[in-house]
């Protein structure tokens, strides 16, 4: 018998592309698709989090090496993409379920206007992929004091 992989995320990845090709049809644009999204087969999870500075974005990337993975910030879209490779299988090993996905990867963020671009930076540890984002000096929050009369 052979393995048949589910894979969840490329099926909505699919649907998605399909409703965009759709819409694309009747000249409303649904989504502007860029080729590393058209070729992704799986999306990395993430969180994301604030503080009064900075963005945080936190992706499960594991088993991959930090040098494989590619971020790019363009027209305030931070975009990070890769591909995971599959281990060679073995002929000694009857695998029963794979559920790992293998394969490109790709997730997208659309940034506030007030992140300062220029300071962005990136840390890979333990499988994690930590992206900081700044806040402009403008966007911080700030405390007015009230005199008392």
């Amino acid at each position: 018998m052979g393995n048949i992989t589910f894979n969840p995320t490329k099926t909505m990845l699919d649907v998605e592309r399909e409703f965009g090709k759709l819409f694309s049809m009747f000249g409303t644009p649904f989504r502007k698709v860029d080729s590393e999204y058209e070729n992704a087969v799986w999306t990395p999870l993430a969180d994301i989090a604030e503080d009064k500075a900075n963005y945080f974005i936190t992706l499960d990337l594991p088993g991959i090496k930090p040098e494989d993975v590619k971020i790019t910030v363009n027209n305030g879209k931070l975009q990070i993409s890769g591909e995971r490779n599959s281990e060679s299988e073995s002929t000694e090993k009857n695998y029963h379920r794979v559920e790992r996905s293998y394969g490109k990867y790709y997730r997208s963020f659309t940034l506030p206007d007030f992140v300062d671009v220029e300071q962005i930076n990136a840390d890979f540890h333990n499988g994690q992929l930590t992206i900081t984002a700044p806040k402009m000096e403008k966007a911080l929050p700030k405390e007015i004091s009230i005199s008392v009369k």
